[in-house]
C-alpha cells in the first residue's frame, strides 16, 4: 500500500451572489405595455434570488408609481392579503389598468408604421416600441426587418437596406443609423468654411501687379527731384521752361 495517500479534496459549490438588477417603475399610464414591465419584474426577481411569495409581491409593489401604486397599497389597506402570490398580483393588476386588446393594437400600428416626417431615430426607436409591447404572440424577426425597412422613407439608406437585407430589428436599425452616418459624413466631413469675401475694388485698368503697366505708370508720373520736367535741367519748372525742343525749333 502506497504509503503517501492522496487527500481527497473537499468539493466547494460556488453560490451566485444576488445581482440587484433594477425594474423601471410602473405608473399605470396608457403608453405603458404591462406586459414588458412584468418581463423586466420578472428579470430582477431571479436576478435577486427573491422566493418567497410574500416578497415577491412586496417588490413588485416597491416598484408601482403613480396611480398603480395608489391603486396596490389602496387594496392592500383594505384587505392585507389580497395579494396571495405574485401571479395573483399581475392577473389583478393587467385587469385594473391593461386596455383591452391593447398587443392587437401595437401589432397593427407596426405593421402600418411608416417613417413620413419623423427623422430616422424616432422612426426606429416607435419601431422597437412597439415590437416591445408584443409579448404573447411576438413578431417573427422577418416580418419585424421586412416592415421597419418597407417604411423608410425612398433614398439611400433603404435602398441599402435592401440590399443587405439585416436579419434581425436591431441590426436593421444599427445598419440605418450607421447609412445615415456616412451619408451625412460624407455631406458635411471634408467641408472647409471659407474665409469671408472682401470686398472687390474696381480698377480701371490693367492689374496693378502687371509689370508693363507699372513702367509706363512711371514713366508718366511727374519728377521729385528738382528738375525740369521738359529740358530736365535744375533750377525751374517745365511751364517756366524757355528752352526751344527741337521739334518746335522746325516749325519756326
Amino acid at each position: 500500500m502506497n504509503s503517501h495517500r492522496q487527500s481527497a479534496t473537499p468539493v466547494t459549490t460556488m453560490r451566485v451572489a444576488p445581482l440587484k438588477l433594477d425594474v423601471s417603475p410602473y405608473r399605470g399610464g396608457e403608453n405603458e405595455p404591462l406586459a414588458r414591465w412584468f418581463v423586466e419584474l420578472d428579470a430582477a426577481i431571479t436576478a435577486r434570488q427573491l422566493r418567497d411569495p410574500i416578497q415577491q409581491v412586496l417588490f413588485a409593489m416597491s416598484k408601482l408609481a403613480g396611480r398603480a401604486k395608489s391603486w396596490a397599497y389602496g387594496k392592500r389597506l383594505a384587505e392585507p392579503h389580497c395579494f396571495y402570490d405574485l401571479d395573483d398580483f399581475k392577473r389583478k393588476l393587467k385587469k385594473a389598468f391593461e386596455p383591452p386588446q391593447s398587443e392587437f393594437r401595437a401589432r397593427v400600428e407596426f405593421l402600418k408604421l411608416r417613417q413620413g416626417k419623423y427623422d430616422l431615430h424616432s422612426y426606429a426607436q416607435r419601431a422597437r416600441y412597439l415590437v416591445s409591447s408584443i409579448v404573447n404572440e411576438p413578431i417573427d424577426a422577418s416580418t419585424q426587418v421586412v416592415t421597419f425597412m418597407a417604411g423608410l422613407n425612398d433614398g439611400p439608406i433603404r435602398n441599402q437596406l435592401f440590399r443587405e437585407y439585416p436579419k434581425t430589428l436591431d441590426e436593421a436599425i444599427e445598419r440605418a443609423m450607421q447609412e445615415e452616418f456616412s451619408i451625412k459624413q460624407a455631406k458635411f466631413g471634408g467641408f472647409v468654411a471659407r474665409p469671408p469675401r472682401q470686398q472687390a475694388t474696381t480698377y480701371n485698368g490693367p492689374e496693378p501687379m502687371d509689370i508693363s503697366y507699372a513702367d509706363v505708370t512711371a514713366s508718366r508720373q511727374p519728377r521729385n527731384d528738382g528738375k525740369c520736367f521738359r529740358c530736365g535741367k535744375p533750377g525751374h519748372i517745365a511751364r517756366n521752361c524757355k528752352v526751344s525742343l527741337p521739334s518746335q525749333q522746325a516749325t519756326h
